[in-house]
């Protein structure tokens, strides 16, 4: 009998798996592994090992668009919520590093179904951020020449980059707190968004 306490716990393992050992070096019987389960049982929650890998991007990136919406909804400052979705972002990647390196490794993926994941669910996601462009501009807060599907590309590009600080990968001598990584972005995008064109 299925049961969604062990749905989430197979999902909680294969992030820690796809994030120790990458999507294609991973396992089934790696996932069962981590989550206490045999090999069989996951055959009964998933179809196979892209099914998880998705259902991994669906769960986790569901919450956080619940999570976000729900506070730019008490927002009405195109500013703040910029601010708003590019800390909650990184406090999401900081506090579970495994899903930080699956989104940001995975997701960068060339294999169809990824591809076909990025062009449908995961751009629920990103459209938030062009909703709040589009919103700074019909506010006059933002400068209408900023086109709103590349602006959302170029601030999730650099969320994703900078997200890697806190991975096992980081190059950079400092551990950068989440308000400073945060306060410098929104400094920056704040700028470009806001300011004059040439």
């Amino acid at each position: 009998m299925k049961s969604i306490d062990k749905h989430r716990k197979i999902i909680r393992a294969a992030t820690k798996v796809f994030a120790k050992k990458g999507f294609f070096n991973a396992r089934i019987s790696d996932i069962a592994k981590e989550a206490k389960v045999a090999d069989g049982t996951i055959y009964l929650y998933f179809k196979n090992k892209f099914d998880i890998l998705i259902s991994v991007f669906e769960q986790e990136i569901g919450k956080l668009i619940g999570q976000i919406t729900l506070l730019l909804n008490k927002e009405d400052d195109p500013k703040v919520k910029l601010e708003i979705f590019i800390t909650k972002h990184l406090e999401e990647m900081k506090k579970n590093r495994n899903l930080a390196e699956v989104i940001h490794i995975e997701l960068r993926q060339t294999n169809k179904l990824i591809r076909e994941y990025r062009k449908n669910n995961f751009s629920q996601y990103l459209n938030i951020l062009s909703s709040i462009i589009i919103e700074g501009q019909e506010k006059k807060v933002f400068r209408n020449d900023i086109v709103p599907d590349l602006a959302k590309q170029i601030i999730f590009g650099s969320l994703d980059e900078i997200s890697r600080i806190w991975g096992p990968s980081n190059d950079i001598d400092q551990d950068f707190t989440v308000e400073e990584v945060s306060a410098q972005l929104t400094s920056i995008f704040q700028q470009g968004v806001m300011g004059q064109p040439e």
